[in-house]
């Protein structure tokens, strides 16, 4: 640790006879690539995990408003993301709306292109 140029501490041991050494981070963070190839052109995309983020920001506002049947469309690959397993997006959004979204796959949608509609199937902005 002499050797090193980064500000460390080394702390003494624990109950369980554990030593902790906490060091600094020295390079800067790395740049995270949240884009990827688009499936519908060439070129590359956001994510769909930051189109989810996006969506569930969305979610929240109309959630307040206190709609129900809601249902959202969305393409065909980020609705199987959004539907896939016990454990999905899509019914722990149940769990912490107590309303049930369904989600509609659109295959004519473009890639990160989605919409809410009400029961009306009126567009909710």
């Amino acid at each position: 640790m002499s050797n090193s140029r980064t500000k460390h501490k080394v702390l003494p041991p624990s109950k369980f006879g554990l030593v902790q050494i906490t060091r600094q981070r020295v390079r800067p963070e790395r740049n995270i690539k949240t884009k990827e190839e688009n499936p519908n052109k060439n070129g590359e995309v956001e994510a769909p995990i930051v189109l989810i983020d996006r969506i569930e920001s969305k979610l929240t506002k109309i959630m307040e408003e206190d709609r129900t049947g809601i249902a959202l469309h969305v393409h065909s690959f980020v609705a199987s993301h959004l539907t896939k397993g016990i454990n999905s997006i899509q019914m722990k959004w149940f769990l912490k709306y107590k309303k049930w979204i369904k989600v509609v796959p659109r295959d004519a949608f473009p890639y990160l292109k989605y919409e809410f509609v009400d029961q009306n199937d009126k567009i909710i902005r």
